[in-house]
């Protein structure tokens, strides 16, 4: 029998030297006399508890006591016994002695007492603890007991150990027998090895070695009386010394004090099922407790309740001990993420936990988990990864952005959803800084070219603002292919106020990297025209706009006048540039809260622009009557923008770097959807003479000699003629009233677009009049007038004239 013991743990190993594990520090105490060290693994470092006990000959008692327990933790199996993963026995010689040592490996633990004074737990917080951990060793003696049939034999404080989970083990089974009940009359002793338990742990019929009322007694006699021993252990805070410390209960909590008391019967036969001490409810049902068991049979839960779960974690968490919440229910939370058990609003909770860890065991314990959900395709998990990415985005490194994080988040910029796609856009803040200058110019600055003529305003509007914050992330060639035509020929010319504002704050953030022919050529001709928008806000920022960069002109002009070489000049010397772009950064980060950096540089009356983008579906209701006047009052911005001396086909987004109008160019990715520099157009007046010429020399006869068929003068008909021939015709004073009304009773009121004048025209009538070009005197083709005179003979032979 001891060979075949022997055999068994010697079998997974011939020596020390081939022990994988290093051994290092005991701790100061352990069950028995066994030795407990700190261990690792030599293969990759992961840490490891090692058991090892010294006999000095091979018939020593605790050596066989050793074997029996290696063995039986080798081949018993539970969530809540300590897990085995390797043993080994080697012998040495010192001389004329020789001694036998035993390492036993298992998962990394250390002992109960140790921990309770590691974590230092007071009051509801303890209990809350303990009550969990004798949850969990009542469960491993129960199994031990009503499913194996074992005896442990030896249950107290030294044979539990806590994991780094602070889950706790079972474990210390030398003295672990089979339950022998069928031969009551059987004298010998069913514990082969019960001298090695303590007197102050032992029941009466141990002590006197009744062996008979042993097997007449339940399975659980012995184990239930040594979890009474483990109660008092625990709450007293001292070791056991003899079995009347036993009667002291004082410090046991009132809710267990009845199993307790049931727990240590005097007579075996009434002691308590171990089993049924779990069904106490008043104590074993708390906070942590039902949050953990919560936890760990999550998938066994409905959607409902594993929303309403989530939702109140958070909270829940500041409540529970949070050395406790850190190392137990933050793993089985980021587990459950991974794994797709756990619902979306558990991100919350996982980031809440997360901070506070410390730097390096939030790189380890939470970020691997966000950055695996960023391939989930539930759409929740997506919107609350995107929504709290302020919070985590800084410790994600450079290269995990650009290749695990961004392919997945650049599927949000052509969602269907316009929340997703907002939230996608404002993600770019954080992770922009972090992508790579071929990622940001082969992909990221495409989608944005689309996001700049998305249908909602408030994404248009964010666009220009990232646009300008992350302009210093692009390179030269990139800046001036991209920003000058995203901030004047789109952003200046939306529909949308919010969004022409944030075009006037982008250029003004981004002044410094446009030279002083630039600015004269192509942004202030594009600013000047906004400062009579008809939304206030745009105008205060136009001219404050318009001073910035006329001040960079002068200084420019001064330079050369000086013979200065260095005409090198931009905002970057200017007062208040930081302020503008922290400006445009809090405007989309803080989300409907003004920025403490925008109130020297916002009106007071004006929301910031971010707040206003948030909530553009309101604003678009209140500013929609602002917004058709203002585009009605805008048409000059229709007028051919200055050729950029950088582009070639004036569509200023097209020509961005790696190719991306060269692969997008059959599908309209929304770089050619600019306003393309339109042909250069003759003078109003040569216009006019070009239009006459084509006219015809006389009307037809048959027009001319048509009857009368209304009693209207025919001296009626001439002034609209007159006036279309008038190059003037738009800002011209009114005809003089007449008592009859001419045909075309409001033709001042309608200019032409290619009017260099028409900026200052009178406002447009709330209806306009049909174009001139449509109806008489304007028309080129001569079958115009003929379809009037039919028009005209068929009403005439119908009315009898």
């Amino acid at each position: 029998m001891l060979k075949f013991l022997k055999g068994v743990v010697a079998g997974s190993g011939t020596g020390l030297k081939d022990l994988p594990y290093n051994i290092g520090e005991p701790y100061p105490s352990a069950w028995g006399s066994w030795t407990h060290h700190r261990g690792t693994s030599k293969d990759d470092g992961s840490p490891v508890s090692i058991f090892c006990l010294s006999g000095s000959s091979a018939q020593d008692g605790h050596l066989a006591a050793g074997r029996n327990g290696v063995k039986r933790l080798r081949t018993v199996r539970h969530p809540n016994i300590l897990s085995f993963l390797h043993s080994t026995e080697l012998e040495t010689v010192d001389g004329s002695m020789s001694r036998i040592t035993i390492y036993m490996v298992t998962e990394p633990v250390m002992p109960l007492a140790e921990k309770i004074k590691e974590l230092g737990l007071e009051g509801m917080q303890r209990d809350e603890y303990y009550a969990w951990g004798l949850n969990q060793i009542s469960k491993a003696v129960s199994f031990l007991n009503n499913d194996c049939k074992l005896v442990h034999g030896n249950v107290c404080l030294t044979s539990v150990v806590v994991t780094p989970t602070l889950d706790w083990k079972l474990h210390a089974f030398d003295v672990l027998s089979e339950f022998d009940g069928n031969n009551e009359n059987q004298n010998g002793p069913m514990l082969q090895y019960e001298w090695m338990i303590g007197a102050q742990y032992k029941p009466m019929e141990l002590v006197k070695s009744d062996w008979v009322a042993i097997r007449k007694s339940p399975p659980w006699a012995i184990d239930a009386w040594g979890l009474g021993c483990l109660i008092n252990e625990l709450f007293s805070g001292m070791k056991l010394v003899k079995t009347e410390d036993l009667r002291n209960t004082a410090a046991i909590p009132k809710s267990l004090l009845h199993d307790y008391q049931r727990l240590l019967s005097s007579m075996p036969s009434r002691r308590m099922n171990v089993s049924k001490l779990i069904e106490n409810g008043e104590y074993f049902q708390n906070k942590l407790v039902d949050t953990i068991h919560f936890m760990e049979i999550l998938t066994l839960k409905d959607s409902v309740e594993k929303d309403t779960f989530f939702r109140k974690l958070p909270n829940l968490a500041e409540q529970l001990p949070r050395q406790i919440v850190l190392k137990k229910l933050l793993p089985l939370l980021a587990s459950s993420l991974e794994f797709g058990s756990a619902a979306a609003p558990a991100l919350t909770a996982l980031l809440k936990m997360g901070s506070w860890l410390s730097a390096e065991e939030y790189t380890v314990k939470v970020l691997p988990t966000i950055v695996k959900l960023f391939a989930s395709n539930d759409r929740a998990i997506r919107v609350s990864l995107l929504q709290h990415i302020d919070q985590y985005g800084e410790s994600l490194t450079a290269q995990l952005v650009d290749e695990q994080v961004y392919p997945h988040v650049a599927t949000g910029f052509s969602d269907t959803s316009a929340f997703l796609r907002e939230l996608t856009l404002k993600s770019m803040l954080i992770l922009a800084p972090k992508l790579s200058h071929r990622t940001i110019s082969g992909s990221l600055l495409k989608y944005l070219s689309k996001l700049q003529v998305d249908e909602e305003p408030a994404i248009r509007t964010n666009t220009t603002i990232l646009l300008g914050n992350i302009a210093s992330h692009l390179n030269e060639g990139t800046r001036k292919r991209v920003l000058i035509n995203a901030f004047t020929v789109r952003a200046l010319r939306d529909t949308f106020p919010p969004a022409r504002g944030a075009g006037v704050m982008a250029l003004s953030a981004t002044s410094s990297y446009y030279d002083a022919t630039e600015i004269a050529t192509r942004i202030l001709p594009s600013v000047v025209v906004l400062i009579v928008d008809p939304d206030s806000d745009v105008r205060a920022k136009s001219f404050e706009a318009v001073e910035q960069f006329l001040q960079i002109v002068k200084q420019y002009h001064e330079k050369t006048s000086s013979g200065d070489d260095d005409t090198n000049i931009g905002m970057s010397s200017m007062p208040g540039n930081a302020g503008l772009l922290g400006w445009a950064m809090s405007s989309l980060t803080i989300k409907g809260k003004p920025s403490e950096q925008a109130a020297p540089l916002v009106p007071a009356s004006a929301a910031p622009l971010a707040s206003a983008a948030s909530n553009a579906s309101s604003l678009m209701d209140t500013q929609s009557t602002a917004s058709g006047h203002a585009m009605s009052s805008m048409d000059f911005a229709d007028q051919p923008e200055p050729e950029s001396p950088t582009s070639t086909d004036g569509d200023g987004w097209g020509e961005i770097a790696n190719g991306i109008s060269e692969d997008h160019n059959g599908d309209k990715d929304g770089w050619d959807e600019l306003e393309p520099l339109e042909e250069p157009k003759p003078s109003p007046a040569l216009a006019s003479i070009q239009a006459a010429q084509q006219r015809p020399v006389a009307q037809p006869m048959s027009q001319a000699k048509q009857p009368a068929t209304s009693s209207r003068p025919k001296t009626t008909v001439k002034p609209p003629r007159v006036e279309d021939d008038d190059l003037w015709g738009s800002i011209a004073a009114p005809a003089p009233k007449t008592g009859s009304k001419p045909l075309n009773a409001k033709p001042s009121a309608s200019f032409d677009n290619d009017d260099p004048w028409a900026a200052i025209a009178a406002p447009a009538p709330t209806t306009r009049a049909k174009p001139l070009s449509l109806g008489r005197g304007r028309g080129t083709k001569t079958t115009a007038p003929k379809l009037g005179a039919q028009r005209i003979n068929r009403t005439g032979s119908s009315g009898g004239i």
